[in-house]
């Protein structure tokens, strides 16, 4: 497993990814060429991912991600460093936190 601040990224072998993901739109690439696993929505920061894949996301507010990279990649931030991934397959979750009478994505 692997974790950048409030994301979780699981390796998956490639037989136990859910046959929907094959049919969830790809997430298109930001300006900067960058798979986005997250935007800080306080100091607008990006956990994102670089080198050739693709990321899909499933509806909903705390839905998961997935994310494919064939030959590897390294998730960067501008406040951490930065995680070599291998090749393959990864579930992407965003950390929740519990406040009285709600849950809700941690605000980065």
């Amino acid at each position: 497993m692997y974790r950048q601040g409030d994301v979780l990224i699981v390796p998956i072998a490639p037989g136990d990814v859910p046959a929907p993901v094959a049919r969830l739109p790809r997430q298109p690439r930001d300006a900067r060429g960058r798979l986005v696993l997250a935007l800080g929505e306080v100091t607008g920061h990006a956990h994102a991912v670089l080198g050739p894949g693709e990321l899909v996301r499933e509806s909903g507010p705390f839905a998961l991600s997935w994310l494919h990279l064939p030959e590897g990649g390294k998730v960067v931030h501008e406040e951490h460093a930065e995680i070599a991934l291998p090749g393959g397959w990864f579930r992407v979750t965003r950390q929740r936190e519990y406040v009285p009478g709600a849950v809700r994505m941690i605000a980065d």
